[in-house]
């Protein structure tokens, strides 16, 4: 028999359960369902030409790579992931599978990985694996081996875009004779598994917020607009003090010269103790549902104490955001917004816009 306050008890949940599922459908245009991945650290998104989202990231165990297909960002949450490569028992690509990203290039998908070997985690090179099929997440990757770079000291984070008809790399590896630190590199690429000779830095860490537990550059985002190539950077140590830079060269600049690139003397989206976003960083740009909002994809964390080395705590989740634009052109990162006022506050501005 069901009394009065069992039956207050149900209707109460009932209200609940219907409230959850009304908040979920009042998601305005290009608001995101964060985060898109729990535990998923590095993320990277491509936009394929049908439209499908494909999504890979780091896992928390660093053993394997794994793609998850999806009709709309938001789908990534529910996408079942599938598994296309693990990790070697022995010898190189045995450890610390790191970052990966997937790339369409010339019919051929390309995922460009870092990886340690079996038997010394930290001996870190970057790999390819390719796979001719239609879908990435079928038929068969082979193994192309390790993309091979100058110094080849510590290197990881590839990224590759084309620009001007030239397919260009950037990467990480020790920038400095002077000091241990990772920078950023950059050379054009002979085929999509092989480098030109020339082989620059454009980057490295000078500034305080570069420097906070370890003097670290790495994990190069490019997106191209108003007329410069911009690239994202991470920085510091992978804890709370992990963050964004920004640097610029202009589009019609040799990329292949240091002095062609600007950098930012501030970080552009780093953490936010009100809005409980932790050591946010190794993000990736993709291009909304719409053909034309352009969109952060990234990781952070929601709380800041770590206990032990913060490489090997598990909880950096995936979440996505508006990318807005100033007046000047350049990127606006939101960083006292969280994810859902970004989107919020764009769409405003263009229905005003629209009136």
């Amino acid at each position: 028999m069901i009394t009065i306050k069992h039956f207050r008890l149900l209707l109460a949940a009932a209200l609940l359960v219907n409230g959850i599922t009304l908040n979920a459908q009042k998601l305005e245009k290009n608001q995101f369902n964060n985060p898109l991945a729990l535990q998923r650290a590095d993320p990277h998104v491509w936009k394929a030409a049908d439209g499908a989202y494909y999504f890979v990231a780091t896992v928390p165990e660093y053993d394997r790579l794994e793609i998850r297909k999806s009709k709309t960002i938001n789908g990534i949450k529910d996408a079942k992931p599938v598994i296309v490569w693990r990790k070697h028992q022995k010898g190189a690509m045995g450890n610390h599978i790191w970052a990966p990203e997937l790339h369409h290039i010339n019919g051929k998908w390309y995922i460009y990985f870092a990886a340690g070997s079996a038997e010394d985690k930290w001996k870190i090179r970057k790999y390819a694996l390719s796979n001719s099929a239609a879908d990435p997440t079928q038929g068969e990757w082979k193994e192309e081996g390790e993309i091979v770079s100058k110094p080849n000291q510590f290197t990881l984070d590839a990224t590759t875009f084309e620009h001007k008809g030239q397919r260009f790399m950037i990467w990480v590896d020790r920038a400095s004779e002077k000091v241990t630190n990772t920078g950023l590199f950059i050379a054009k690429m002979t085929s999509p598994t092989t480098l030109d000779d020339k082989q620059v830095v454009i980057s490295q860490p000078e500034y305080a917020w570069e420097i906070k537990g370890h003097r670290v550059n790495e994990a190069p985002a490019v997106i191209i607009r108003n007329g410069k190539v911009f690239v994202t950077f991470s920085a510091s140590a992978t804890d709370a003090n992990y963050c964004l830079g920004l640097l610029w060269a202009e589009e019609g600049a040799d990329l292949l010269d240091a002095s062609s690139w600007h950098k930012l003397p501030e970080p552009v989206f780093s953490t936010n103790e009100k809005l409980k976003r932790f050591g946010p960083g190794h993000n990736s740009f993709i291009v909304a549902e719409d053909g034309k909002t352009d969109i952060m994809i990234y990781h952070a964390r929601d709380y800041k104490e770590i206990k032990g080395e913060p490489l090997y705590d598990p909880n950096r989740h995936t979440r996505a955001r508006v990318l807005r634009w100033t007046k000047d052109g350049m990127p606006h990162f939101g960083q006292e917004l969280d994810d859902k006022e970004m989107a919020v506050k764009k769409e405003t501005r263009a229905k005003k816009a629209k009136n």
